[in-house]
């Protein structure tokens, strides 16, 4: 891993950092992690190059190098919809990213409308969840383009931010992500399991500011949305850290590199 000098949203890093964790349920990797320091050239698996190949490529991240003692809440796929959730969200003022896949979130638009109304970001995790290391450059774009549309069609906001199924991915996934208008790609380094417990996919074992926290959705987890995030809050006020805006550090991040 690599690090940069610190920063705080006003003064970003060139590090660039990528990891990718074995999830469970939904999330879990197929075919173990892909770690891929913004590429450049033709991707590993020969895949076609997009149209516009001298485009930038977004930034890859799983954490936030950063003075600031905060770390950041992302939430995958849609598919856990608690309504005590949104109560916590709301009473205290968090700020945390979902990542949404289409066809896992399916009727729950109004769920997601109201995390939205008190203070949750919306962002992109594709229509239909695939596996995108190695598909061809079409395909690849109609998932992350589709999901854009959706997102825009049925809440008005043009997601930035973009986490490929399962944490894998190519410089075509890059370059895919990019022509959909995705300013950074986004994976973690610390996973919030069902049972409320964390795992770390590299580094030490304990939170560290800066840190990008994933929240996978459960087939029948032990505690509810509400009660994993709880839990993790005691510990992250243990370790007197808080929740950081990740969109606002990932643009600070973004325009460092760029």
């Amino acid at each position: 891993m690599r690090r940069g000098r610190a920063v705080t949203p006003g003064r970003a890093v060139t590090a660039l950092l990528a990891a990718a964790a074995a999830l469970t349920a939904g999330c879990a990797a197929p075919d173990g992690p892909s770690r891929l320091l913004v590429p450049a050239g033709p991707t590993a698996t020969g895949s076609a190059s997009p149209p516009s190949p001298s485009a930038a490529l977004p930034p890859v991240i799983d954490h936030i190098p950063t003075d600031d003692r905060v770390v950041f809440l992302t939430y995958d796929d849609g598919a856990e919809r608690d309504p005590r959730f949104i109560d916590l969200v709301r009473a205290r003022g968090l700020p945390v990213s979902m990542f949404l896949t289409d066809s896992v979130m399916g009727p729950g638009y109004a769920h997601f409308a109201r995390l939205r109304a008190v203070g949750a970001s919306l962002q992109n995790h594709t229509l239909d969840h695939p596996a995108l290391r190695g598909l061809p450059y079409a395909g690849q774009r109609a998932e992350i383009c589709g999901q854009q549309r959706k997102l825009k069609s049925r809440f008005g906001i043009t997601p930035r931010l973009f986490r490929p199924p399962y944490g894998t991915y190519d410089t075509t996934t890059l370059r895919a992500a990019a022509d959909c208008g995705i300013g950074a790609v986004v994976l973690w380094r610390v996973t919030l399991e069902p049972d409320g417990h964390l795992t770390y996919t590299h580094g030490p074992h304990h939170l560290n500011p800066g840190d990008i926290i994933s929240v996978p959705s459960g087939e029948a987890p032990t505690l509810s949305l509400a009660e994993r995030t709880a839990r993790l809050l005691a510990e992250l006020e243990k370790r007197n850290l808080r929740v950081g805006k990740l969109e606002t550090y990932a643009e600070a991040h973004r325009a460092d590199v760029h």
